[in-house]
């Protein structure tokens, strides 16, 4: 699809590498985001943007220049897990979500969203993208940011129960446990391969946290690690195949351990393994996930045909092509 895409949070991990891969396409690019006084805007200073638009202004540059947008990629959002001030999270995650998606409605444009893995809680009920609102229903996110993403994904099953106008084109991707360049800017919630690669480059120990669930070894708790490569394919893929619509779970399809991550980690720096294990802190032990897996059946249904990086492929290039470079950004 060419022409003007809007990217929120373009600045950011997810969107600054779909902003990489449209300039390097020849799309025109807007993107909304705070770079703030970090080093957020190294994760654009490599591509070709047309314009930037601070979000407090987002809806009065729509109203000005919206004739020109095509498509919305709306990855811009608080995505702390530990955040705990729920109005602001109200106003950064579910209220510009729910203006951006009636502007899209109304100017029946292209809507491409983030949600999240965190919807699914503890996933006793599963990791089946359902996007029904009584098979939402039965989901229980255990943090604020969870939450966030869920009620809206429940704002939109409910127009749609009741046969309410949407987009021309919408999908929101559950995103599970996203890892890979330019997402330095996220300390804490950066990935433990980000975390960990200086300190494995300088022969110190890692920490992975200890199991308190008898059915888990050590370093056993399972996530679906998907890398953020495959995510901004599948998010060209929707734009280039404008029929389909819907909430999608966006991972691999396949759970792997947190030991499995170090070991790649290791292996990708040609350094032997040195983990240390520490308990998980009591403040998110009984709200912390032992197994994500996305159930990608829907996605493939759709007609997604693209192949995924493997754990050791994506963690390799990773390390390699990025993490222990002098300039590692994408």
């Amino acid at each position: 699809m060419s022409g003007h895409i809007l990217v929120t949070g373009g600045a950011g991990f997810i969107g600054s590498n779909f902003v990489a891969a449209l300039s390097d396409r020849g799309d025109t690019v807007t993107v909304c985001d705070w770079l703030e006084t970090g080093n957020k805007w190294k994760n654009l200073a490599k591509h070709v943007v047309s314009d930037f638009v601070d979000p407090d202004n987002l809806m009065s540059w729509l109203d000005e220049k919206g004739s020109d947008v095509k498509a919305i990629i709306h990855m811009g959002a608080i995505s702390a897990t530990t955040e705990t001030d729920g109005d602001l999270i109200l106003n950064r995650n579910f209220r510009p979500t729910r203006a951006l998606w009636d502007w899209a409605t109304e100017n029946q444009t292209t809507f491409i969203f983030a949600s999240s893995a965190a919807t699914y809680g503890d996933g006793s009920g599963g990791f089946e993208d359902n996007q029904s609102e009584e098979a939402l229903s039965t989901l229980h996110p255990l943090n604020l940011y969870g939450w966030s993403k869920h009620a809206f994904d429940k704002y939109v099953a409910r127009l749609q129960k009741s046969g309410g106008h949407t987009p021309a084109q919408w999908a929101g991707l559950k995103f599970f446990n996203v890892y890979g360049p330019n997402e330095y800017h996220k300390e804490g919630m950066k990935s433990v391969i980000a975390q960990s690669y200086p300190k494995i480059a300088a022969d110190e120990a890692i920490t992975l946290f200890r199991s308190h669930n008898p059915d888990y070894e050590d370093g056993g708790q399972l996530r679906d690690f998907v890398y953020v490569k495959d995510c901004v394919k599948v998010i060209l893929w929707l734009l280039d195949t404008p029929d389909v619509s819907g909430l999608f779970n966006l991972g691999t399809g396949q759970a792997r351990s947190f030991k499995d991550l170090a070991s790649a980690t290791f292996k990708a720096a040609g350094k032997p393994e040195n983990i240390h294990y520490v308990d998980t802190p009591e403040a998110i032990r009984d709200k912390y996930q032992y197994f994500t897996e996305a159930n990608m059946n829907k996605l493939r249904e759709a007609g997604y045909g693209g192949n995924f990086y493997s754990l050791e492929d994506g963690i390799a290039e990773y390390v390699t092509d990025y993490l222990s470079k002098a300039d590692p950004y994408r």
